[in-house]
This record gives C-alpha cells, structure tokens and sequence, in this order.
C-alpha cells in the first residue's frame, strides 16, 4: 500500500543529532558547506555526507555560487510532518487542559463554599 505522503526519509533524517544540529544552525540562516564545517567542528567529509541526507529528505535546498554552496534549511517537511503526526493531537491536548482548567477551578469554588 503506497502511503499518500511517504515522510521517511525526514524520519531518518532528523534520527541522527549532527543532521539535526546541521538543521539547528541552518535554522539561524543559510550558510556555506565550509561554515557549517566550522560551526561543527566536524571534518568536510562529515558534514558532506550528512547534507546529502538532508538534501533527498528535502530538509536542506543547495544554492550554487560560483565555486560555493550555500545550504538553507527548507522547513516545508518538517511542517508537514507536525501537521500529520502533532497538530491532530494538540486538538486533545488543549480540550484535555480545558477541562481540567474547569475541574480545577470548580474544585477551588467548592472549597471556597464549604469554607
């Protein structure tokens, strides 16, 4: 069965902390292959690897420049993600909190009449 939005390639993307940290940094603003090296203290190599994955997870949009390569972050899967997999909950979430905000609260009342 094919999936109507197959998000697994940013699952594993973001499963890995330097891919997130690069995405962390890309976060600030967009930034060269060498400053990212710097930013991580980490080897090219490293870092070179790590944007091809985040760059078939569409996290990462390479812009050349002349002999550089500036990364930017897309958030657009990320997005996509939280509208799938968090916003349906924060429904729950805030309907949950509003009820024990009046449990709470008509707890404190009772309280107050019996005092």
């Amino acid at each position: 069965m094919k999936l109507p939005h197959d998000d697994d390639a940013v699952w594993r993307a973001l499963a890995n902390p330097l891919r997130r940290a690069i995405l962390d940094v890309l976060r600030t603003g967009p930034r060269t292959t060498g400053e990212l090296v710097e930013e991580l203290e980490t080897s090219r190599h490293v870092v070179m690897q790590h944007l091809g994955v985040l760059r078939e997870a569409d996290l990462v949009l390479v812009e050349p420049r002349g002999r550089k390569r500036v990364n930017h972050l897309n958030p657009v899967p990320i997005q996509q993600i939280h509208q799938r997999w968090v916003a349906h909950y924060e429904e729950n979430w805030a309907a949950a909190l509003v009820g024990l905000k009046f449990t709470v609260e008509s707890a404190e009342q009772e309280d107050e009449d019996v005092g």
